[in-house]
């Protein structure tokens, strides 16, 4: 028997597709094919939210209604991206120790 046959319903094979995960990782929010939804409670609002994403080149739905809670969470989320964390590389055993000692990081604080 192949490994590529597929027991089970052709349906669910593509259930990842129907749902809302992002699987074409090359749109990106607030692109043209993905905009941001933001709904706010006023029209002053709704300027600064505006400007700040004529700012950032950025795509939004901007939906002002005073019933609703403001709901900016997309927005957020693409404005302030985590960045990647880098640490320093830890001494070599027979390297000199980083808290200037001056012994060898074996014998120091290893």
């Amino acid at each position: 028997m192949s490994k590529m046959f597929y027991k089970g319903r052709i349906e669910t094979r593509q259930n990842h597709v129907m749902s809302g995960y992002n699987v074409k990782r090359v749109v990106k929010a607030g692109t043209e094919e993905a905009p941001i939804n933001v709904v706010v409670n006023s029209d002053e609002r709704k300027a600064e939210i505006e400007a700040l994403v004529a700012e950032h080149n950025l795509v939004a739905n901007i939906v002002v209604d005073a019933n609703q809670e403001e709901n900016t969470v997309e927005l957020d989320g693409v404005l302030h991206k985590p960045k990647t964390m880098t640490f320093e590389k830890t001494p070599n055993r027979n390297d000199p120790c980083s808290c200037g000692s001056g012994k060898k990081y074996k014998k120091c604080c290893a």
